[in-house]
């Protein structure tokens, strides 16, 4: 009987700790979540253009293509790898994480440079039957296409939250990845799925009997355009004030202090003088200050890029 009682002793000893773990990896995952919002912010205004221009009736399957793959990326790809890398060689995650910032400057950079610089406009593709075999292929291609740039923004996700994560056994780390990795592509690929159906609802409601419903489809179809454009614009900003921030803090392990330094004091002044919203006025000042630093990061990232790698290369990237 004592045998049995000192057993559910040790069953109760493990289910407090492994509570304790899920606790302390629910909360490492929040965390982590909520540095890399500027990186999610980004992929949200990014994905709704790979389905611009296909039927409508492919838009959904289409975005649950790019989520799946999404998840492949985060779990099956990134977080062995991130994984490992914390366990062998902890020191490449500051490095990885300013190659990253720096791409996600180049990426901001360009987007606003093209705002001021006339382009092409992008090809329309509506005449393509879905079901035909050049319907099929653009599809695969624009699939593709989101999930290598996914790649690329997951791994700055991943990359993110692993910074965060204080726990120094895998199977916290591990935990706390696969939450954020699960619970980000969720939201992004839920809220894409809303954005890219919301014209479509709107028509929906604008055909109904009731009046109200009527003027809230009409609002729909006419709000989204212009909400797309502020959801472009807001994801540039984050990607320069991400890009931007994660230099400077990278800097700063290196020992180079001084613009982390200068843009808390920055921001403090600011708190210190604003009679109201003073934490607000301050975070705002900072996320400027990095932006700023991110667009000049990305512009001459640019120039080594568009101006000597291009020539070597003999082709430049395609423009967002």
């Amino acid at each position: 009987m004592s045998g049995l009682l000192a057993l559910l002793d040790d069953v109760v000893a493990l289910a407090k700790v492994a509570a304790a773990t899920l606790d302390d990896a629910a909360a490492q995952a929040g965390k982590a979540g909520a540095k890399a919002a500027g990186v999610v912010i980004d992929d949200a205004a990014v994905t709704p253009r790979y389905v611009t221009g296909l039927a409508a009736k492919r838009e959904l399957p289409i975005v649950g293509r790019i989520a799946v793959g999404s998840l492949k990326n985060k779990l099956v790809f990134l977080l062995p790898a991130a994984l490992a890398l914390s366990t062998f060689a902890p020191w490449v995650i500051t490095p990885i994480l300013m190659i990253g910032g720096l791409y996600l400057a180049f990426e901001g950079y360009e987007k606003v440079h093209y705002m001021f610089v006339p382009q092409t406009a992008p090809q329309t593709v509506v005449d393509v039957p879905h079901d035909s075999p050049e319907g099929r292929a653009l599809e695969d291609e624009r699939v593709a296409g989101a999930i290598r740039t996914d790649f690329i923004l997951s791994a700055e996700i991943m990359a993110i939250a692993l910074s965060t994560i204080t726990a120094p056994d895998l199977f916290t780390k591990g935990a706390v990845l696969a939450a954020v990795g699960i619970g980000i592509t969720i939201l992004v690929y839920g809220a894409v799925a809303l954005i890219v159906k919301a014209d479509d609802f709107g028509v929906f409601l604008a055909h109904r009997r009731w009046r109200l419903t009527r003027a809230i489809g009409r609002g729909l179809v006419r709000g989204m355009p212009p909400f797309l454009k502020a959801l472009s614009l807001v994801g540039t900003i984050a990607m320069l004030w991400v890009g931007g921030g994660i230099l400077i803090h990278g800097l700063a392990q290196y020992g180079y202090s001084g613009p982390e330094h200068v843009i808390h004091d920055m921001a403090e002044a600011v708190r210190n003088s604003m009679p109201v919203a003073s934490g607000f006025f301050a975070w705002a000042t900072g996320t400027l200050a990095s932006a700023i630093v991110g667009l000049v990061a990305g512009a001459l990232t640019a120039l080594v890029v568009l101006g000597v790698l291009k020539p070597l290369l003999g082709k430049g990237k395609p423009a967002h």
